[in-house]
């Protein structure tokens, strides 16, 4: 009471220039005040939108990807995710079965086309389905459901156009593309049917792997098993049966097994449809077409569109092996098939694991979980690393056994037995560098991998030139794929050593504190 009547006793006494002086530096007081309350409620709006393990949006699938231990819930998600990869697989063998018993021609026509076929599922399923599936795990752990929502609807507005451009592309180049690989007659009237036939619906490929993308960026790895097992049930008695004919109606020929694949995507995408739109998940698409915009498109392709290359350049370094080896004969080239198949293997498993560590990394760095981020990556590596290169190991050392499976012949077996001793020990590095792929799909840092990829790819392409040039053995071909191999998985790991892409939203967030700091003095 006494110090206010002082200090009204002092306002009184002061002149009319100290009185305004003193008024305004009250002014400067209050609004420095209100600053400090806004940028403080600022604050802590954005560390909610960074830290959204504290908001109640977050389902129980993220809250594991966020919380629970890393290798269990990598080892959780591989198992489903490498049991489709199998699957899908095991339904294209079946399928070159079920057409290689309506004779020679019809095998050799339909030869040119699988790979193809399964270039496109390739790209839509790992790297266009990728990128949505890293999006989408990220939006997840940023708390944002409704953007990640959105991702239903780019999938079908990125799906459809590609699709058609599949479509429009092989109908257009098919047929000269066909006979300039030495398919001709019959043979080549089979591929053109076949091709036809399975690229007239390449737009329900490109859906059925785009929609599971975004089931797969939830963490749910179970419905795309039973949308995929489920399908495979119905497709192992329809192909045969549209094949060869049944209940009195005549089959198409092997036309009828690209007519059952369909069928088998068709009945795929209506599956994850009604999941998403069913809202049977976290997300919850609207039922009405959303305003999109282009920019979440353009990143996804851009991710997708890098990874494109990896896979590309990962099939033309086999066919470039494939054509060196074959130079050497036919028993050597018996040889490199029966060693490579193991090779074919490392994919599903590989992917098995990659996969699920870009869903816990893109979820982790949408959370501004940095830290976990980059230890996911790691002990991703390590799982990975270790299985494959277990597996080459066990290769190296029961060679004869393993190629003995496929033939007895005593020189495809030293020939495909040289390939597992010099390639099996370097099956680890395949591990590496698919998993390092996948942790720069989340990071979206995808340079390193691309760099690697095309580098495995020059490897094989002048080590092979070399052997050529000097005459040596055919079996000097290995060393170039061990090489590529080591080099796939070593020139893929800088960014994460670097910790490049991780950083990003940390930097920006230390960034923001500063400014608001500066403000508030």
């Amino acid at each position: 009471m006494q110090a206010s009547c002082v200090l009204s006793c002092q306002t009184g006494e002061l002149s009319r220039p100290e009185n305004c002086s003193q008024q305004s530096r009250k002014t400067r007081v209050e609004f420095s005040r209100v600053a400090v309350a806004a940028i403080a409620s600022c604050q802590h709006k954005d560390a909610n939108r960074r830290h959204p393990a504290q908001s109640a949006e977050i389902d129980s699938r993220t809250q594991m990807l966020l919380e629970q231990p890393i290798a269990a819930t990598i080892l959780r998600l591989a198992i489903p995710n490498a049991t489709v990869m199998t699957v899908q697989i095991l339904i294209g063998l079946v399928e070159v079965y079920f057409v290689s018993r309506t004779g020679v021609d019809a095998l050799a026509g339909v030869a040119p086309v699988f790979p193809l076929v399964s270039l496109v599922v390739a790209v839509a399923q790992g790297a266009i389905g990728g990128g949505i599936v890293t999006t989408v795990a990220r939006a997840l752990g940023a708390g944002r459901i409704g953007a990640a929502s959105e991702y239903a609807w780019y999938a079908l507005a990125i799906g459809v156009p590609l699709g058609l451009a599949t479509t429009a592309a092989m109908h257009a180049l098919g047929p000269s593309l066909y006979g300039q690989m030495g398919i001709s007659g019959n043979a080549l009237e089979i591929a053109v049917s076949y091709s036809s036939t399975i690229f007239a619906g390449a737009t329900l490929i490109w859906l059925f792997n785009l929609l599971m993308a975004v089931v797969r960026g939830t963490g749910n790895l179970q419905v795309p098993v039973i949308v995929v097992c489920g399908g495979a049930l119905i497709l192992v008695p329809l192909s045969p049966a549209l094949i060869f004919g049944a209940f009195g109606y005549q089959g198409l020929g092997p036309s009828g097994g690209a007519v059952a694949m369909l069928v088998f995507y068709g009945f795929g995408t209506l599956a994850y449809a009604a999941y998403l739109w069913g809202r049977f998940g976290v997300l919850q698409p609207t039922f009405r077409l959303p305003k999109l915009s282009l920019g979440p498109a353009l990143a996804v392709l851009r991710v997708g569109g890098m990874s494109a290359i990896v896979s590309a350049s990962t099939n033309l370094t086999l066919a470039i092996v494939t054509a060196y080896v074959g130079m050497g004969g036919v028993e050597a080239l018996a040889g490199y098939g029966a060693g490579s198949r193991l090779e074919f293997l490392l994919v599903p498993l590989a992917y098995g694991i990659g996969g699920p560590v870009g869903i816990v990394i893109s979820a982790n760095l949408g959370a501004g979980k940095i830290e976990r981020a980059v230890k996911a990556s790691w002990i991703g590596v390590l799982m990975a690393c270790t299985l494959t290169e277990l597996i080459g190991l066990a290769a190296a050392a029961f060679r004869q056994q393993w190629i003995g499976i496929f033939s007895q012949d005593p020189s495809v077996l030293r020939l495909g037995a040289e390939y597992l001793h010099r390639v099996g020990p370097f099956f680890g590095f395949f591990g590496l560098g698919y998993v390092l792929y996948c942790a720069g799909q989340a990071t979206r840092r995808m340079e390193a991998s691309v760099l690697a990829a095309l580098l495995r790819a020059v490897i094989a392409v002048v080590g092979g030139y070399v052997v050529v040039w000097l005459k040596a053995d055919v079996t000097w071909n290995f060393v170039a794929v061990a090489l590529g191999m080591f080099a796939f998985g070593l020139f893929a790991l800088p960014p994460l050593i670097n910790r490049a892409g991780y950083e990003g939203d940390q930097r920006k967030s230390s960034h923001n504190q500063r400014e608001h700091a500066e403000l508030s003095d």
